[in-house]
């Protein structure tokens, strides 16, 4: 009995020991040692306790734990891992700076540290990627490409090629949030869809969330597209470039100050378009972009950057046809740490995309966009180490250009107008806390508001009944209704305010050291509305605020998941099912007429989405072989039905297919490295046909047959299925040790075996036999490339 009772107070002089055994901080900031560039998403574990963190946006961890002596590890895929002693007593400081596994001699890797920390934690349904794996992905033209990359992943999908954007879980291309360096991008793509906007030499990280979404993003529903650039060498001047078959590009860095400042300018121009004179052709189709980032670090606490995009797009044809479009962006931040617990980020961001067209063969000129000015100040709280907290504000103006018509000749007939200018503002505050229960169990939850007011414009039609919309009885279709009368307001005056709580919440539920489920939910806002009645957005469609006739999507998403390590992180598997609801999604009449109509709402109805599907996600990390496979089965479908029970809605009532269904997606990209010099990589895509509409007859005029399409059966029908293999293949001649100069070739095939993808259907009367025929068009066979990458 005696000795039952002394062992129960050595175990309760135990447990109190370790109840008030005092707790320490350490933080710091982890840094590429080749460069000082800070990296993103860095493992920092303690294995002698199993905890650990990772890095922030900015490179910065913070982690508190009891006082003691304990093994630290330090890791990141692509890195030799850091592994050390370290005792505890006081707050400490600590950065590291990690070598790269190329340059390191004696390698250490346990990249399985990182697969621990990401089965660990809450966040669900994010895709990441680095520079040097979106390098490696075979694209057309040999232009890596940061968009053409994502589409590989489960869950994305695009409207083929020769299209802008992405889909992401069913979602429409206006339902993700683009963020460069915080910046919001409103058009992604380059030529129409053949390259994005993002030159990867600029690029340090890029993250997609396509569920689960932190309380900090917002104003939009299917998915954000987190990117950011690199800050500039701060050790050794660098210049970096390659030149392709169509655009080369080329990045410059350097320290203003070492190791305290740095800078980086990096342009891209495609060239193309200066070989079709060669062929009499007058035609053009051109693009260029340039990067800029300055960083300065006064001290330990405090950090300025300045970075900016400018891009441009040029598409003519004889110069009587003249299409331009691009962005312009610039972000002014300022990190600051209040102390090693609470890291700061504060932003002023001007962002702005522009649309112009010339018609010279007509006599008129166009010009549209979309402006917005945005001041945010995020706040990362590290409390302890079962709880962090993230809180912020976010506000936006924004400044709606929906058009203008210029006439450019005297002679022209056009008369000079311009569609009425819109404004809104865009208010958010959020808070979350990521909680960690027990060792097994995890929380990540909060709530963002969301406040967006219409402001004043100098007119606003009015309609009888309030109905823009309006239903022929007589000829059985929906109708624009005709105004009867004008409202006036001041730029102060509010037209429409609404309001959103949108709550988030993941779990993680760790079944063993490598193996963990999660579950998430969020609900989303979306103030503004991308009109587009094609199944890719297209620069002459226009972006309009929620308002009098047009009320804000709301979101609710579901989704859980299996998440298992093998091997130690060999290997990862991770497959979700997800479901989606959304409220208030807009459609269009039959007839539809957006371009420079200054009466948007008379031809789009409310109705309602949902989405869902599954997603299986296998990698392979290690190795000379490395590579993913990704397969999503999913629906996508619209509901707009009848106002009362006189109307029939849209497709009569009934679901139907949104433009960006895909039933089946998958995707296979693998990488060989064969020896130092050869590396072959390749991808594999298939996706079922997009949908549209086929005719359902046809009447003759005047000897002439025209096919007849059933306004009832919106979507009704498919393109074929779309796929392709490419290849490629990096030659990387040794290197001498005496020179500074590297380079690389990069050979490639897109679409190897030449398939035909159907990029749209048309349908005509043969003129010799007179008889109805579908003529497929197909923008890509067999697409050889060669590029040379230099560094130096």
């Amino acid at each position: 009995m005696l000795h039952i009772k002394k062992m129960f107070l050595i175990f309760f002089l135990m447990s109190f020991s370790l109840i008030s055994q005092e707790k320490v901080t350490i933080s710091g900031t982890v840094y590429d040692n080749s460069n000082n560039e800070t990296l993103i998403g860095v493992s920092v574990y303690f294995p002698d306790i199993n905890t650990g963190t990772t890095t922030n946006e900015y490179g910065f961890y913070s982690i508190t734990i009891p006082e003691g002596s304990y093994r630290i590890q330090v890791s990141y895929l692509g890195y030799t891992t850091i592994q050390e002693t370290i005792g505890l007593s006081i707050k400490t400081t600590k950065n590291f700076k990690l070598i790269e596994e190329t340059e390191s001699l004696d390698e250490i890797i346990i990249e399985s540290n990182i697969e621990k920390i990401n089965i660990r934690t809450p966040q669900m349904s994010v895709n990441k990627l680095n520079a040097a794996t979106i390098k490696q992905i075979p694209v057309v033209l040999g232009e890596a490409d940061i968009i053409k990359s994502l589409i590989l992943l489960p869950g994305v999908t695009s409207a083929g090629e020769g299209a802008s954007g992405f889909n992401v879980r069913g979602g429409a291309a206006d339902q993700n949030l683009i963020l460069l360096d915080e910046a919001i991008v409103f058009n992604s793509s380059h030529l129409f869809g053949f390259f994005s906007v993002f030159n990867p030499d600029v690029i340090k990280d890029v993250q997609l969330y396509k569920g689960g979404i932190p309380a900090k993003y917002g104003g939009r529903l299917s998915s954000v597209l987190d990117i950011y650039q690199k800050e500039g060498n701060s050790k050794n001047f660098n210049v970096t470039g390659g030149i392709g078959l169509v655009s080369s590009r080329l990045l410059i860095e350097g320290p203003l100050e070492k190791e305290k400042s740095s800078f980086l300018v990096g342009g891209r121009a495609s060239y193309a378009h200066l070989f079709l004179p060669l062929f009499d052709n007058d035609n053009k189709a051109y693009f260029y972009d340039l990067n800029s980032k300055i960083n300065y670090r006064f001290n330990e606490k405090n950090n300025v950057f300045l970075s900016t995009y400018f891009g441009k797009d040029v598409f003519g044809i004889n110069d009587s046809f003249v299409n331009s479009y691009g962005n312009t962006v610039v972000n002014l931040r300022w990190n600051h740490l209040f102390s090693d617990k609470v890291f700061s980020n504060l932003s002023l961001i001007y962002s702005d995309y522009f649309y112009g067209l010339i018609l010279d063969f007509v006599g008129f000129e166009w010009d549209s966009g979309i402006t917005n000015f945005n001041l945010k100040y995020d706040f990362k709280h590290y409390l302890n180490d079962k709880l962090k907290l993230s809180y912020g504000i976010n506000n936006i103006y924004i400044k709606f250009n929906p058009g203008e018509i210029i006439p450019n000749r005297e002679d022209s007939g056009i008369v000079a107008e311009k569609l009425i200018d819109k404004y809104a503002n865009e208010f958010a505050a959020y808070l979350e806390a990521e909680h960690k229960i027990s060792d097994n169990l995890t929380f990540q939850y909060g709530v963002r508001f969301s406040n967006f007011i219409r402001l004043g414009q100098d007119e606003l039609n009015t309609y009888q009944n309030n109905q823009a919309v309006v239903y022929n009885d007589e000829f059985k279709k929906y109708e624009s209704a005709t105004p009867t009368g004008t409202e006036n307001f001041k730029r102060s005056d509010v037209i429409s305010s609404f309001s959103n709580f949108e709550p988030r919440f993941s779990m993680s539920y760790i079944l063993d050291d490598n193996t963990s489920i999660k579950a998430s939910y969020n609900r989303m806002a979306q103030y503004l509305h991308l009109l587009s009645n094609t199944a890719s957005p297209t620069p002459l469609d226009v972006w309009t605020p929620s308002g009098k006739y047009v009320q804000p999507q709301l979101l609710d998403q579901f989704a859980v998941g299996y998440f298992k390590s093998i091997k130690d992180g060999e290997y990862s598997l991770e497959t979700e099912a997800f479901y989606k609801d959304i409220k208030n999604r807009i459609d269009y009449i039959n007839g539809a007429n957006l371009i420079a109509n200054n009466e948007i709402e008379t031809v789009i109805l409310n109705g309602k989405a949902r989405a869902y599907g599954l997603e299986v996600l296998f990698k392979k990390n290690e190795g000379k072989f490395k590579g993913w496979f990704a397969y999503t089965l999913s629906r996508s479908e619209q509901l707009t039905p009848g106002r009362n029970a006189n109307e029939p809605g849209i497709n009569q009532g009934n679901w139907y297919s949104t433009p960006y269904d895909k039933t089946h997606d998958f995707s296979i990209n693998a990488s060989y490295e064969l020896n130092k010099k050869w590396t072959f990589n390749s991808n594999f895509v298939f996706q079922t046909g997009q949908p549209t509409n086929y005719p359902v007859g046809q009447y003759e005029v005047q000897g002439l047959n025209v096919p007849i399409y059933d306004d009832n059966r919106r979507n009704a029908d498919r393109l074929p299925a779309y796929h392709r293999l490419d290849i490629s293949a990096t030659l990387t001649p040794e290197k001498n040790k005496n020179r500074k100069w590297q380079g690389e070739w990069v050979f490639g095939i897109y679409n190897l075996y030449g398939r035909q993808n159907a990029a749209s259907l048309a349908f005509r009367q043969n003129e010799d036999t007179f008889k109805n025929e579908a003529v497929q068009t197909s923008i890509f066979g067999i697409v050889p490339s060669v590029t040379y990458n230099f560094n130096f």
